[in-house]
């Protein structure tokens, strides 16, 4: 159960130059893919397998999706890179689309989810100088326990994941850690008045799929507001349609003061990230005080305007409001006659099961090579959780198969435990 199928030597032979050339910053399934269609990916091998990471969230479109493709197809053989010395044709009309499409002011754009979130840090700060008042080098921003916000040096100074954390000082200061879903724990820290803003994921991804009691995150929300501090929506993974709504906060009905995507903003085809903002806050930064040689380039801009496109005309978080309900109902009825899964939790088509096992033992990875071996790639987050997270073009028919897959998968480790 603990291995998959004998890989060829040509898997191996990839795998063996990721080994010897690559930083070892990551421990990838003994799996090599070459190519990927929707909700399919292939090795090597040629061998299918389902999607159920999607690239952390990144492929809610699904792989190679042909208008995104043509997107950045079309603007690639036109003009890909000016830097923001000057302007360009793509990037106002998307700043325009993407305002509009989220009912914001403004948007900074960027490449990456962690440049996001140390773009969203600087604002917050920038705004609390020069809107709040707070004096200079005093901003403090509030964060929770176990967030995965990325791992950049200012990121991992308020990381409480050792892994992410250790040996990667000296850290940066500025940062009020509280415990997630605590509303208490969040006035409290609010009542200092140098907190300039609240950085949270509204479902904790990396932590686990950890999704907070109905009702917080509006409360946080209200919490800021009267405390004269920003509300900041990491939703760089429960963005875009995944969690059943285009933002996971619209689950709750209002609108954060500050916004962050990412992955799914270009459907995975081109690194793009964004923050979006009204004006007071976003117009506190003012030429040379922030950028990105690639931020806001004219391949990012096309392609983004084509991801979104996509997930609004598809009507992918209907999609993934409709699947969700019953893929959590197949494993709740799994969970049922296997105990040695826990629970699963999720919202839409972000949901993860909790082994019934230490985060210590390697039960999560072994069916995960199990789940590979059968034709679905999933990966263990902190040790004992398994998170599946597919496209969200899966139809039924193929979530279904899927719900089989995972089922006999977890029936072969129940007979073997």
């Amino acid at each position: 159960m603990a291995t998959l199928a004998q890989t060829t030597s040509n898997a191996t032979q990839y795998m063996d130059l990721e080994d010897k050339y690559g930083a070892h910053n990551y421990h990838p399934l003994p799996v090599v893919l070459d190519r990927g269609e929707g909700v399919y990916v292939w090795d090597v091998d040629g061998k299918r397998y389902y999607d159920f990471l999607s690239a952390y969230s990144a492929v809610n479109q699904g792989h190679c999706h042909p208008v995104i493709t043509r997107a950045l197809v079309d603007q690639a053989s036109k003009l890909a890179l000016t830097s923001r010395a000057f302007h360009n044709s793509s990037l106002g009309p998307y700043e325009k689309f993407i305002c509009e499409f989220f009912g914001y002011d403004r948007i900074l754009p960027m490449n990456t989810g962690a440049e996001g979130v140390e773009t969203a840090i600087k604002i917050c700060r920038k705004w609390a100088y020069e809107k709040k008042g707070v004096a200079e080098n005093r901003a403090k921003i509030i964060v929770c326990e176990h967030n995965f916000h990325g791992r950049t040096t200012t990121i991992v100074s308020f990381s409480t994941d050792p892994d992410s954390k250790g040996h990667f000082g000296p850290y940066g200061g500025g940062f009020i850690t509280i415990p997630y879903n605590d509303l208490n724990a969040l006035a409290g820290a609010l009542a200092d008045p140098d907190v300039a803003g609240f950085l949270i994921e509204p479902m904790q991804g990396e932590a686990g799929v950890v999704v907070p009691d109905d009702g917080y995150l509006k409360g946080a929300f209200e919490l800021c507001r009267k405390a004269n501090a920003l509300f900041i929506a990491d939703e760089i993974q429960t963005g875009i349609a995944r969690t059943g709504r285009m933002l996971a906060c619209d689950h709750e009905e209002f609108k954060p003061d500050m916004l962050i995507l990412g992955k799914a903003l270009s459907g995975g085809i081109y690194p793009v990230s964004a923050v979006l903002a009204s004006d007071e806050v976003m117009l506190c930064i003012k030429p040379g005080q922030h950028g990105s040689t690639y931020g806001g380039n004219p391949l990012a801009a096309s392609v983004a305007v084509a991801a979104l496109s996509v997930v609004r005309d598809e009507k992918l978080a209907e999609n993934a409001q409709r699947l969700g309900e019953v893929f959590r109902r197949e494993m709740n009825r799994i969970i049922a006659a296997h105990p040695i899964v826990k629970l699963v939790r999720g919202k839409g088509l972000l949901n993860a099961i909790v082994i019934n096992d230490s985060p210590e033992s390697k039960t999560a990875w072994n069916m995960c090579l199990a789940f590979a071996q059968n034709g679905l790639l999933a990966k263990p987050t902190h040790g004992n959780i398994i998170r599946f997270a597919p496209p969200l073009v899966i139809t039924e028919e193929q979530l279904m198969e899927c719900v089989h897959i995972i089922e006999n998968t977890i029936q072969a480790f129940s007979s073997h435990s």
